[in-house]
């Protein structure tokens, strides 16, 4: 209950032009005193005159004024002033306005019948310190102001009215001041001043119980009135007796002087009571309001109430309620009264209410810096003074410059000695902490994982302020929200995202931070949003600011004890929040670095799994044909590790055609080129291996259309398998085409054979075995039947297969080779071959199938034929060695290129002219090697002959018996 003395009159009073007028006219007032007591220049004698029928007779005498020291008395008639007669007490007035300060006036007065006359010098009315009137003054006037702003900003509410009156209270207090003229005017002074020091007390006490409203209201219930009454009564019953004081001072002039003086001091002691029940209402309200709001404006009231009304309770009214009479510095303990009407509208505005303590220790560290750096001043002068001073009064002020140098040098040290020790008090324990967050926030630069810096930092941040939960918003660049990264005390997991399209975001976005439990700051944001965020538990929201805008958004709740943040917390967080957007913008650039590496790694990842799992190999090289890059697969074909190829040059790699081959398709074709069935020699692991590749050219481009080529990619696939089934396909289809050649010319071949056969057998029955034609008959008839046998083998030529074990027999290589050579005989002697024979000594038994055996050496004798066309030597021996049956057939003849070695066993491969040879040779013989389980290899060079190598294994002892009549005759 504010002032509710009826709804009716309040709304009559509390009308919004009500506080326009009052304000006008009090400012009137208010200038015209002002201008009253700066013109006021009386002076007095210090002496009460009275009209009697005697005379005009001294009432009373002040002590210490000028009447006093020249020996005025009580009862004294005054008769004349300066020889001119007085009548009336109007005389007197009169004769004190001719004259000035410090003039020599000569009363006449009678004494117990007898005159005297006294020499007096006037002094001007005791009137207080004038300078220091217009400064109470001026505080008045800006009380009055502030109070008439409140009530015109905010009309509606009760409490703005009652702080109106209050201030228009401390307005009479400081600015109404009566100047001693006693004319119309210096009378509404008199009672303006007497009014507002009987007004104060009660409607500061009541002011003190009503506002903020609370649960147990002294002035709610039957008990209203009564402690309404108890307020108020002191106020009315002081007034009563101030007027009637003034009623009875025509009789008794010295009576009004002790009551006035009486009642001045009772009106300080009622102030004093009031202030002193105020405090006290106020401090127990604080544990009755249940809101930080309300809590927090009666701490805005008590502070100032405190901190105004203390020094001048205990610096003036007391003393001057005690009989001490106020001298300057009692006065100047008025002066933190203004703090009383400041603090109370910006507790009813709610201006700031979090910020009460923070103000106060302000005030605090200036009032006592300023008391240090006074005493300093002091302390400094007197010293100088006693050790430099020489009595002249130019050296004296050189003495004051240097001291108020130094005073001034050392007060900024001063002043922070004294905030780091308040600071210290203040926030005890968490001093440091405050203090560790700004170099924590220095140090955030040094952690660049993101996702670890928001934990660390919400964790810090927490700890110093002691605020009950926080969260960490980024902005997010997908999506145009800031998004919590780090939260930590929400219950329902984290609060959610922030739309920068908001008026909260947009401030957010401009660097503003943004305040909810400021009533002020919280209206310009709808009131969805402010509900919205104080329901998530967040009511400051502190941007984070970088070159490129708002990047992250500090949101806090209250402190732990339901305290929202003061300007000195969020103040903090400000100073480092820059530091804080460095260090995150760091983190976030790392993390999309690292995003990025991580990407271009999965990509070379990728790209290296399909460069590997190719089954072609792949080598790059620059344009110095130096290899970087080596596929697995590559390794598989040329048996050279990666370690070992990359870094080399292409020639240390490859043989020397391939290298020529693939540089000539670079330089021939250079967007590219496709080399079909190379050979490619391996090395390491697959040395001697030969493989058929197919090669493909690609020149190797920096990025972009028209960027320059800066190597080469080479290709390599393993043809091998596809081309030999090619050729088998092809050698099947020629065999089968030869085959069918083969039964009808075997057809043909068969009837004059088989005529021959028995015509040599008709002869051989009656011939002579003397007979020399009978030898010749027998070898007739052994060819036909060797002639019968290969013809027949002719018709295998279309299904090649491996002999039959049931047609091996133990075979002497040695009759084979004879046998074949005897065949051969007259063909070497018409080409001019000579045969070199080096056979084993005993016979060199292997099993197989003679006829076969005889083809093999015959081929090789007709192909080593046919490299010595102008003649020369064929070398055959035969041996014996670990198990193994040992044949050579060496020719002088021009020799095999070594890029046909490889290729020498394939079926119609040849190096004969056309014509000269079907390229079945060596394949038959290859093939018939392998039947019998042998080998066979080849030695050849250009123009150094040709040297094959057979290899059998040896026929078993218990098969050597067996061995055919034939092979032993042939032996024989």
């Amino acid at each position: 209950m504010l002032l509710k003395v009826g709804s009716n009159a309040w709304g009559r009073w509390g009308a919004p032009g009500l506080p326009v007028v009052v304000v006008g006219v009090l400012l009137c007032l208010g200038v015209a005193n002002i201008v009253a007591r700066a013109s006021f220049n009386e002076v007095e004698d210090g002496v009460l005159w009275v009209l009697r029928p005697e005379g005009v007779v001294a009432a009373d005498v002040a002590a210490d004024t000028p009447a006093a020291r020249v020996g005025v008395e009580r009862g004294d008639v005054l008769l004349a002033i300066d020889d001119r007669p007085v009548e009336t007490v109007a005389d007197v007035v009169e004769a004190l306005h001719a004259a000035s300060s410090g003039a020599s006036v000569r009363y006449t007065v009678l004494r117990l019948g007898a005159r005297a006359i006294l020499e007096l010098e006037v002094a001007p009315i005791p009137n207080g310190v004038r300078p220091f009137y217009f400064v109470l003054a001026a505080i008045g006037i800006f009380t009055l102001l502030v109070g008439g702003a409140v009530r015109i900003l905010r009309p509606s509410d009760a409490a703005t009215l009652h702080f109106f009156w209050l201030s228009v209270a401390f307005f009479g207090l400081f600015t109404f001041s009566f100047s001693g003229r006693l004319d119309r005017l210096d009378w509404i002074f008199y009672w303006g001043d007497v009014a507002a020091i009987l007004t104060l007390p009660g409607l500061f006490l009541h002011f003190a119980l009503a506002f903020p409203e609370r649960s147990r209201n002294w002035l709610s219930g039957r008990a209203g009135p009564a402690v309404l009454t108890a307020i108020y009564a002191p106020a009315v019953l002081l007034g009563l007796a101030r007027i009637g004081a003034l009623l009875r001072s025509g009789a008794s002039p010295s009576f009004l002087v002790r009551v006035v003086a009486a009642l001045d001091r009772l009106e300080y002691v009622y102030l004093v009571a009031c202030f002193v029940a105020g405090l006290i209402a106020l401090t127990q309200a604080l544990h009755q309001v249940q809101t930080i709001t309300a809590r927090r404006q009666l701490r805005w009231i008590a502070w100032g109430t405190a901190l105004g009304m203390t020094p001048f309770a205990l610096g003036y009214a007391i003393p001057w309620a005690a009989g001490v009479e106020p001298s300057l510095p009692m006065q100047l303990s008025a002066i933190p009264l203004s703090l009383v009407p400041l603090a109370y509208a910006s507790a009813i505005v709610r201006y700031r209410l979090m910020d009460v303590e923070v103000i106060v220790k302000r005030g605090l560290v200036y009032g006592v810096a300023l008391s240090a750096v006074v005493v300093l001043y002091v302390v400094l002068l007197y010293g100088f003074e006693r050790m430099f001073s020489t009595g002249d009064t130019g050296y004296n002020w050189v003495l004051a410059a240097v001291v108020t140098a130094i005073a001034l040098l050392l007060a900024p040290a001063l002043k922070q000695a004294v905030q780091e020790g308040l600071d210290r008090a203040f926030y005890r324990d968490r001093y440091d902490y405050r203090r560790a967050l700004v170099a924590f926030a220095r140090d955030l630069n040094s952690d660049l994982d993101l996702n670890r810096l928001a934990e660390r930092l919400v964790s810090r941040v927490m700890e110093t302020l002691l605020v009950e939960r926080m969260a960490l918003m980024i902005a997010d660049e997908a999506t145009p929200v800031f998004t919590p990264i780090c939260a930590t005390g929400f219950d329902g997991g984290t609060p959610p995202a922030l739309p920068r399209a908001s008026e909260m975001g947009a401030a957010l976005a401009a660097g503003d931070s943004v305040a909810l439990d400021d009533p002020i700051a919280a209206s310009r944001f709808s009131v969805d949003d402010v509900d919205a965020w104080r329901g998530a538990g967040l009511s400051n929201f502190i941007p984070c600011v970088s070159n490129e805008g708002t990047i992250a958004v500090l949101a806090l709740g209250r402190k732990q004890a339901g305290e929202p943040l003061n300007s000195e917390d969020t103040g903090l967080l400000a100073a480092v929040a820059g530091q804080i957007a460095t260090a995150l913008e760091n983190a976030r650039l790392y993390r999309q670095l690292q995003d990025k590496a991580l990407e271009l790694d999965r990509l070379r990842t990728f790209n290296e799994n399909v460069l590997e799992s190719l089954d072609d190999g792949l080598l790059v090289m620059d344009l110095e044909d130096r290899i970087l890059r080596w596929n697995r697969a590559m390794e598989g074909l040329c048996g050279v590790s990666r370690g070992d190829a990359i870094g080399r040059t292409l020639d240390s790699v490859f043989d020397g055609p391939l290298v020529e081959a693939i540089r000539a398709a670079r330089r021939d074709t250079p967007a590219g080129a496709t080399l079909s069935r190379l050979r490619l020699h391996g090395r390491g692991q697959t040395a001697g291996r030969t493989m058929i590749v197919n090669v493909a050219v690609v020149p190797l481009r920096a990025s972009g259309e028209t960027a320059p080529i800066v190597g080469t990619i080479v290709i390599l696939e393993d043809t091998t398998q596809r081309v030999e089934l090619e050729e088998q396909l092809q050698i099947s289809e020629r065999m089968a085409s030869i085959g069918l050649l083969a039964a009808g010319v075997a057809h043909e071949v068969n009837t004059p054979l088989t005529g021959i056969s028995s015509f040599t057998q008709m002869l051989l029955e009656g011939a002579d075995p003397q007979d020399a034609r009978t030898r010749l008959l027998e070898k007739i008839e052994r060819q036909t039947f060797r002639a019968a046998k290969i013809v027949n083998g002719l018709l295998n030529l279309s299904r090649p297969a491996s002999a039959l074990a049931s047609e091996m027999t133990p075979v002497d290589l040695n009759a084979v080779i004879a046998d074949v050579l005897s065949l051969l005989e007259h063909q070497f002697e018409l080409h001019h071959v000579r045969v070199r024979r080096e056979l084993h000594a005993a016979p060199v038994l292997v099993l197989g199938v003679e006829q076969k055996l005889q083809q093999v050496f015959l081929n090789l004798f007709l192909n080593a034929k046919d490299a010595l066309p102008r003649g020369g030597w064929v070398s055959v021996s035969t041996g014996v060695t670990e198990g193994s049956a040992t044949a050579k057939v060496a020719d002088t003849g021009s020799g095999i290129p070594s890029e046909y070695l490889a290729r020498i066993y394939d079926p119609f491969f040849t190096t004969k002219s056309t014509g000269q040879g079907t390229g079945l040779g060596l394949s038959i013989t290859y093939g018939i090697v392998r039947e019998h389980q042998g080998t066979i290899e080849c030695e050849s060079g250009v123009g150094q002959g040709t040297r094959f190598l057979l290899v059998f294994p040896l026929a078993p002892a218990d098969e050597r018996g067996r061995a055919t009549p034939v092979s032993r005759a042939a032996h024989s």
